[in-house]
C-alpha cells in the first residue's frame, strides 16, 4: 500500500475521532475499535506520558504501568520531539479544572 493510501486511512480515523461529541460517545467508539489489551496499552502509554511530564522516572512509570523501558523511552520521545499531541492534550487537562479523570467516565469500556 502506497504512503497517499495509509495516509488517507488515518485521516479518515481521524476524522472519525473529530466527529465523537463527548467522553461516552469516544469510550463506546474506542470500546469497539479496540481489544481490551490495545485499550490498556493505549491507556498505559498515555499514562507514561503523563508521569514523563511531571519528571517521574523511568523506573517508577515501568513499576506502575508495567510497560517496558523501550516503549518508556518512545513514548518520552515523542514527548518531547514529536508532533505536539502529547504537550496539547497536557494542557488542555491542566487547564481544565474538571478535566474528566474519574474512573466513572471510563466505566464500561472492558
Amino acid at each position: 500500500m502506497t504512503a497517499r493510501a495509509e495516509m488517507e486511512k488515518l485521516d479518515e480515523l481521524v476524522r472519525a475521532f473529530a466527529l465523537l461529541q463527548n467522553a461516552d460517545e469516544t469510550r463506546r467508539f474506542l470500546r469497539d475499535l479496540l481489544t481490551e489489551s490495545e485499550l490498556t496499552e493505549c491507556a498505559n502509554r498515555w499514562r507514561a506520558a503523563r508521569m514523563l511530564s511531571t519528571g517521574r522516572s523511568y523506573l517508577d512509570i515501568a513499576r506502575e504501568t508495567g510497560l517496558s523501558s523501550t516503549t518508556i523511552a518512545r513514548v518520552s520521545k515523542w514527548l518531547s520531539a514529536g508532533k505536539g499531541g502529547y504537550g496539547i492534550v497536557l494542557e488542555r487537562m491542566e487547564a481544565d479544572s474538571d478535566h474528566h479523570t474519574s474512573s466513572s467516565i471510563w466505566k464500561g469500556l472492558a
